[in-house]
């Protein structure tokens, strides 16, 4: 099923300037399977070694935080949105 992936403008550079992706899973986990599939260095930006996501990278399905109902596990929907946010430090 087809869902709608925005990305920041830092991680859109990793995807050829592409701010929105389309993708398709079943599951979170399977969309960033695609995602990454497609767009290699945009990979290790969106989850760790363990294919978890990283605590600095907050994913949100439908405007709500993805950790706090299933994760990379949460199913997906047709037309789903998902948005990524990675943390920003500075001083």
């Amino acid at each position: 099923m087809a869902v709608t992936l925005t990305l920041p403008t830092v991680l859109a550079n990793l995807a050829e300037g592409n701010k929105t992706l389309e993708a398709e899973g079943h599951t979170l986990g399977d969309a960033i399977d695609n995602v990454s599939g497609r767009y290699p260095q945009l990979a290790s930006r969106l989850r760790d070694e363990d294919g978890t996501p990283y605590p600095f990278v907050t994913f949100y399905l439908n405007d709500q935080d993805i950790r706090l109902n299933g994760g990379f596990d949460v199913e997906l929907h047709e037309g789903d949105e998902i948005t990524i946010v990675p943390a920003i430090a500075g001083g």
